[in-house]
């Protein structure tokens, strides 16, 4: 019997939305799919609902306001009938076999609480965070700075196999029920960003295995949201940089060191503010012609 619940959050996503929802629902395995919007502006969420009225299956949650990432998907997967959830970004486009895979990739090994795949760009080329590693202090400062010594993405090809690994990208995991409830869910202190490093965290601490299904490809494109609002976005994930940081890094219990990583993440941030302003513009500029 199907029992996967695929839960989707929107937000402004943009057209892609509805191709991701289509394509959920069309994968074997699927009992349903819980498409919760954040206060959407653009008509999608209506128009998906309207266009799959007759499909028991989909369920359309509205919040009438952006909760965040983390608090929409705990709200949905109350409302889920799911043994596994299938926490799915809106810019993801599964296969007909992509949850299949998946869930066969998570029976293979005992004691698994969380099974991420390789997210991939349009040209096929995987998202290093697909595969990576907890960013604690000393791993963040040697990929910051290039140095040599082991940082937050782990070096070289990913694996074409099931593979463990200490995080997955958040753009899709597929979590135990059981093992998600015992966590309490996502950490709702984060708004957007970073949950997903807390969840894997949390889930490897409480004695579950992460893994990553090397050999399962999902294309993931570039969400509406973070083009449109990308210094909101950039906020929100430089707040949950801190967050996790504050919550796990040992080295946050030294209080000189926490001022000073709290200094060079918004110092970061601040940086980074005139670029994305500018490919907003350009988004924009593009979008209207």
């Amino acid at each position: 019997m199907p029992d996967v619940s695929v839960i989707v959050v929107s937000a402004d996503s943009g057209p892609g939305l509805h191709e991701c929802v289509r394509r959920a629902l069309a994968c074997p395995g699927v009992r349903e799919v819980l498409l919760i919007d954040n206060g959407s502006r653009d008509g999608m969420p209506e128009a998906i609902a309207r266009a799959h009225e007759q499909d028991l299956r989909l369920t359309l949650i509205y919040n009438h306001a952006n909760l965040g990432f983390g608090p929409a998907v705990n709200r949905a997967a109350k409302r889920s009938s799911g043994q596994r959830l299938l926490i799915l970004n809106p810019d993801c486009l599964l296969e007909p076999d992509t949850v299949s895979r998946l869930v066969a990739a998570f029976d293979a090994q005992s004691r698994t609480g969380l099974v991420g795949a390789v997210v991939c760009d349009a040209q096929g080329h995987p998202d290093p965070a697909s595969y990576r590693c907890d960013p604690l202090l000393a791993r963040s400062l040697n990929t910051m700075l290039d140095r040599p010594g082991e940082g937050v993405n782990i070096e070289g090809p990913i694996p074409d196999h099931a593979v463990e690994a200490e995080a997955v990208s958040g753009a899709l995991m597929l979590v135990s029920r059981r093992v998600f409830e015992y966590l309490g869910g996502f950490d709702e202190g984060y708004f957007l960003h970073c949950e997903d490093l807390d969840l894997c965290r949390r889930v490897r601490d409480a004695g579950y295995r992460v893994m990553l299904a090397g050999d399962v490809r999902v294309l993931h494109g570039k969400g509406g949201s973070s083009r449109h609002r990308p210094v909101f976005v950039s906020r929100h994930k430089h707040r949950g940089m801190w967050r996790w940081f504050r919550k796990f890094d040992p080295a946050a219990r030294k209080p000189h060191v926490a001022a000073l990583v709290w200094l060079g993440i918004w110092a970061h941030f601040a940086l980074q503010v005139p670029g994305q302003l500018l490919r907003r513009r350009r988004n924009s500029t593009a979008d209207s012609a």
